[in-house]
C-alpha cells in the first residue's frame, strides 16, 4: 500500500480543503516567495495534487504568471483540478496522470518549484528517496504531513489507545506515516539544502462538524483495523464522539507539519 495505490474520494478532499487552507504555514509560503526569481513565469509541479487544492491556496501567494502541472493517478481528481483552477491572475493548469512515487528528474524538467500536500506520510522510505531525488535542486513546499499528535477535548481514557493504534496503522506495509517529515529532513540535509519545518495543525470545532465527523469515523476505523481488540469499546466511543461533534461540544486538534526545502 502506497500513494500510487490510494484512491481518495473527491468528497473528502472537498470537505477538508478549507481546514487544510487554514492550517498551512503562511510563513513558509512567504519565505518561498522571497526565494523565487522574478519576473518570469513560474512552472509549479504539484505532486499527488488531486483536485488542485494546493494550487488554489498557494498560487495567490506567489508572483504570477504561473503554470501548474498537477500529477495524480486518479483521472476523476485531475478533471476537477483543471475545472477549478486557482483564482490568481494569469494561472494555467495542466493535468498529468502518473505515479508520483516513480517520478524521474526528466518528469520535472523546467520546474521552478515542486509542491505537495498530505502526501509524504503515504510513501515508503524508498519512494520518498526516489521522489526527493527527482526534485533535487528545486525549491519544495511539502505541506500537511501527519506527525502523530491528536488532542480531543473533552478528553477520554480511550483517546490514547485509539491514537496509538492509528499511528501504527499509518506505518502499515512499510509506509513512513508520522516518521515522514523527519525522514525527508534527514535526506535533504545530506544534499546541502536548507529544510525548514513549521506546524500546520487542523483545529476543528463546532464550525467544522462535518469534517470532524468524517475524520473521527476514519480515525477510529483505522485504529480498529490495526488493533481489533479495540472494537468492543470503539463502537460506543465513536457514537459518543460523533454526538459531541454534532452538538458542537467536541474540539479536535490534528497536528501536521509543513516542510520547505530551499536548495
Amino acid at each position: 500500500m502506497s500513494s500510487h495505490a490510494l484512491r481518495v474520494p473527491p468528497a473528502w478532499l472537498a470537505l477538508r480543503e478549507p481546514a487544510d487552507a487554514a492550517a498551512r504555514s503562511d510563513e513558509l509560503a512567504e519565505r518561498l516567495r522571497a526565494h523565487l526569481p522574478t519576473p518570469g513565469r513560474l512552472v509549479v509541479h504539484d505532486l499527488g495534487g488531486g483536485t488542485g487544492a494546493m494550487g488554489r491556496w498557494l498560487a495567490p501567494r506567489l508572483p504570477g504568471p504561473q503554470h501548474w502541472v498537477v500529477h495524480d493517478r486518479d483521472e476523476r481528481l485531475l478533471e476537477r483540478a483543471v475545472a477549478a483552477p486557482p483564482a490568481a491572475g494569469s494561472v494555467t493548469v495542466e493535468a498529468r496522470r502518473d505515479d508520483v512515487a516513480r517520478l524521474a528528474p526528466d518528469d520535472l524538467a523546467g520546474a521552478s518549484l515542486v509542491t505537495a500536500s498530505a502526501l509524504l506520510d503515504l510513501l515508503t522510505a524508498d519512494e520518498l528517496a526516489r521522489m526527493l531525488g527527482a526534485c533535487a535542486g528545486r525549491p519544495m513546499l511539502l505541506a500537511l504531513t501527519v506527525v502523530g499528535r491528536v488532542t480531543l477535548s473533552p478528553a477520554e481514557p480511550l483517546d490514547a489507545r485509539i491514537g496509538a493504534a492509528f499511528d501504527a496503522h499509518q506505518r502499515r506495509g512499510g509506509l513512513l506515516g508520522l516518521d515522514a517529515v523527519a525522514a525527508a529532513v534527514d535526506q535533504v540535509r545530506g544534499t546541502g539544502a536548507e529544510p525548514v519545518v513549521r506546524p500546520s495543525s487542523w483545529r476543528l470545532d463546532a464550525a467544522h462538524a462535518g469534517l470532524t465527523a468524517e475524520w473521527l469515523a476514519g480515525w477510529v476505523t483505522a485504529a480498529c483495523e490495526q488493533e481489533p481488540a479495540l472494537s468492543d469499546e470503539a463502537g460506543a466511543y465513536r457514537e459518543r464522539r460523533l454526538a459531541q461533534a454534532a452538538s458542537g461540544q467536541l474540539a479536535v486538534t490534528v497536528d501536521h507539519a509543513d516542510l520547505l526545502v530551499l536548495p
